[in-house]
């Protein structure tokens, strides 16, 4: 009897050794941790671009049954991906922050002039530090200049470190506004020469034209945005180096003022509704398609996103996954 406990015991050790490092075999096997990893979650996604219309009020888009302002975003787009139209912007509602919020998954509470950078690194930074890619791979391309601040953050580590490229403004040095058009002409630009796997592009002029007080061409901006939207998803589809591996997301900063509430339209940045509601469509071949979300989702859960489908990781985020986009 107890020679078959201790043949028994033997047995159980030796089972249990098998599945450690063997320091003397040529070819060591798994340790017991390794053999119980989850695999890799991999995605047809390979690039992402997220355009960003600045300032629009969810009345004027999705919040208007008949979509009238956003024909091709409406009719065109959310049949192929998945809107949400419970998104939010639960930080500061203005440009910077509501950036800022996107790309580091943190709502921080910026100067809204340009002179602040984000404190937390950026999807961009943690991208391009766990690739090694050069910065020509990570694109930001801004309508307003003050918006090069997303290129870089405060936190010790990552100040000046693993930046990707910009152009803001109309001289690309992150000085003044630039007309959409122009940025247009860039965004097109790197697209074909650089094709950056990974994209922020910032249109102004909703906002803009909402500062003005100006309604008509309020309107008309927003109109002109849904037709860059489609234009954009259009390149996609037929480009050789971006067609069935390219997600896009399109999204806004803040909304505006709900009428009734101080300058209506013309102004943003408090927490009112018309402030805070904002849209997202997300495009891809990872996604569902023709779907509607309204669970709450917000800025900061772009970014964990994005890294999901590219593979790295981003510590300092503090949003979650949207796993509604998901098949």
């Amino acid at each position: 009897m107890v020679t078959m406990k201790f043949l028994a015991i033997f047995g159980l050790i030796s089972l249990l050794s098998s599945t450690t490092l063997n320091t003397n075999d040529s070819e060591p096997s798994l340790s017991t941790t390794e053999l119980i990893q989850p695999p890799v979650e991999t995605y047809l996604t390979k690039n992402v671009i997220v355009l960003v219309i600045d300032g629009p009020r969810f009345s004027e888009t999705f919040g208007d049954s008949s979509c009238q302002y956003i024909p091709h975003l409406a009719k065109d787009l959310a049949p192929q991906g998945v809107l949400f139209t419970n998104f939010r912007n639960n930080g500061k509602t203005n440009t910077n922050s509501g950036h800022a919020a996107i790309t580091t998954g943190v709502y921080q509470s910026i100067k809204n002039d340009g002179t602040e950078l984000p404190k937390y690194p950026s999807m961009f930074q943690y991208y391009l530090k766990k690739t090694d890619l050069p910065k020509e791979k990570a694109w930001i391309v801004a309508s307003k200049g003050k918006l090069n601040i997303l290129a870089n953050a405060r936190k010790k580590g990552w100040f000046n470190s693993y930046m990707p490229s910009d152009y803001c403004g109309p001289s690309g040095n992150g000085s003044e506004y630039s007309a959409d058009i122009r940025t247009w002409d860039v965004v097109l630009n790197k697209l074909e020469i650089d094709k950056p796997s990974l994209m922020l592009i910032n249109l102004l002029e909703v906002d803009t034209r909402g500062h003005s007080n100006d309604w008509p061409n309020y309107i008309e901006a927003i109109k002109r945005t849904d037709e860059y939207a489609f234009q954009l998803w259009e390149y996609i589809q037929n480009s050789d180096h971006y067609k069935d591996n390219t997600t896009l997301i399109i999204t806004n900063d803040h909304g505006r003022h709900i009428d009734g509430r101080k300058d209506g339209f013309k102004e943003h940045g408090d927490r009112c509704e018309g402030c805070r509601q904002i849209y997202m469509l997300a495009l891809g071949p990872d996604f569902k398609q023709d779907q509607v979300v309204t669970e709450e989702f917000e800025q900061i859960d772009i970014s964990l996103t994005v890294a999901k489908l590219l593979n790295f990781e981003m510590p300092t985020s503090k949003g979650r996954l949207i796993t509604p986009l998901f098949e």
